[in-house]
């Protein structure tokens, strides 16, 4: 798989994450951890650290020797974020029916409550040539259900939640990353239902149309479009990250080489394609918690679906 653009330093970081995986992750209260800004006085510095994302802050007096975060890893300085429990955002802005449907509007397999569109994609084929089929992307969770899901299920826009009836089926479920349950690395939470040219529309609403695909970097400004919350923006706080995830009933996936960004979106946006100013997709939302959101990394889901978006 197609590596991030580091520099030598968030290498050196890392390589220190890799190292210490097990360990921190073993630790009480924390939830995951990656490339960051140490933060200063509430504000983001230019020096890069080892974020350590914690569900809250507790006092060193306690904490075991064990559940204690170092202030460094060697040369590596360390900084805590509280962020709360990190959930897959499927629960209750934009959740009518429309045709054809654009990215930011509800979406959802039909024994789930709702989710996002992302964007309308095609198979990743040589151009010049006609595309045979063509996709709605959003999660995995929106659209295959977890991974309860059948290839060739029908897929309701807007959402159940929303509304949405056998009458509302805009796709078919195509494909989907199975997401892994048993402590293994996930990089996607990602999925595509197969419809029709005429229902389906790859601009985003308010964002417009999204031509290419880059590497989200650390301090970045993005953006979104999403069932719940509509267009909001939020800062990446680091790259590189690994995280734990709650889908429910116990089941908890472990995700690498996330983005982490300040909080911009709720339950009901997952499967939104997150921007960059530049207007190049970086991300595709999926989990969040009160003060963090979660996004895989928009190059990873376009490999492992092998698709594209023109």
């Amino acid at each position: 798989m197609e590596k991030l653009n580091l520099s030598k330093v968030q290498l050196s970081i890392a390589d220190v994450q890799e190292k210490n995986s097990d360990d921190l992750l073993s630790k009480e209260n924390v939830v995951g951890y990656g490339i960051g800004k140490k933060i200063s006085n509430g504000k983001q510095s230019s020096k890069d650290c080892l974020t350590v994302f914690v569900t809250s802050k507790v006092d060193v007096g306690n904490l075991s020797s064990n559940d204690m975060v170092p202030s460094k890893f060697g040369d590596i300085q360390t900084d805590i974020v509280e962020v709360g429990q990190v959930f897959a955002q499927s629960d209750p802005s934009l959740r009518k029916k429309i045709r054809p449907a654009e990215g930011g509007y509800s979406v959802a397999h039909f024994k789930v409550t709702a989710g996002t569109i992302a964007t309308c994609v095609v198979d990743r084929k040589p151009s010049p040539g006609v595309p045979k089929k063509y996709y709605i992307l959003s999660n995995n969770h929106v659209l295959a259900n977890s991974n309860n899901a059948n290839i060739g299920d029908p897929i309701y826009q807007p959402g159940p939640a929303d509304g949405g009836t056998k009458k509302c089926t805009i796709a078919r479920l195509s494909k989907f990353v199975p997401i892994k349950f048993n402590g293994k690395c996930n990089y996607v939470d990602a999925a595509i239902a197969e419809g029709d040219l005429c229902n389906l529309d790859r601009e985003v609403y308010w964002s417009g149309f999204v031509n290419e695909v880059a590497w989200a970097k650390v301090g970045d400004i993005l953006h979104k479009t999403g069932r719940t919350t509509g267009h909001t923006t939020g800062k990446v706080l680091a790259i590189n990250a690994t995280i734990n995830v709650n889908y429910g009933g116990g089941k908890i996936g472990k995700f690498c080489r996330q983005i982490i960004t300040t909080d911009m979106s709720a339950g009901g946006d997952s499967g939104s394609l997150t921007i960059n100013e530049k207007g190049q997709g970086v991300g595709l939302l999926f989990a969040g918690s009160s003060t963090i959101t979660i996004h895989n990394h928009l190059p990873y889901v376009m490999a492992l679906l092998n698709i594209k978006l023109h």
